[in-house]
């Protein structure tokens, strides 16, 4: 690790205290890279080159609107090799929540998401993504013999 200096004027230290103090960080060093990292995320993810990314892309819709429902399918099985996992929860007669893990390139991710938030009766929608390395890698797990090549997502440090 290398230790760094700077020099902040007193209202911008002030709110990063706040900061730190409010998020339960105990000393100042975590609290400014995790900021960093954040930061140095974000930036990697909005390259226009592809990026890999997790993500996770909650939103509320009505699934009383006339065939939504068909509609989100058709989207989900046109976009089958991003997702993960989906879960469904009822909130009401009329609304459901859904939250979908995703992994890919980060274009191809927020494509999927645009989709699915212009799509009449969908509301709230919110995506979440975290950069990742991608790699392909052969080896064995646990008892099974032999390896086997298979993906591995290592988060951006």
């Amino acid at each position: 690790m290398q230790r760094i200096t700077m020099t902040i004027d007193d209202d911008l230290a002030e709110q990063f205290e706040t900061y730190r103090t409010s998020r339960g960080y105990g000393n100042r060093s975590e609290a400014l890279r995790d900021l960093i990292r954040d930061r140095l995320g974000a930036e990697e993810l909005d390259r226009p080159e592809a990026s890999d990314c997790l993500a996770t892309l909650t939103y509320v819709y009505n699934h009383q609107q006339r065939e939504l429902a068909a509609r989100m399918t058709r989207l989900s099985h046109e976009h089958h090799d991003l997702s993960v996992s989906t879960l469904h929860v009822h909130l009401d007669h009329d609304n459901c929540l859904e939250t979908v893990v995703l992994r890919g390139l980060a274009q191809r991710v927020r494509a999927f998401a645009d989709a699915i938030r212009a799509e009449t009766g969908v509301r709230h929608a919110r995506l979440f993504l975290l950069p990742v390395r991608a790699s392909e890698l052969a080896h064995g797990h646990g008892d099974a013999e032999g390896s086997a090549r298979h993906l591995h997502l290592e988060p951006m440090s």
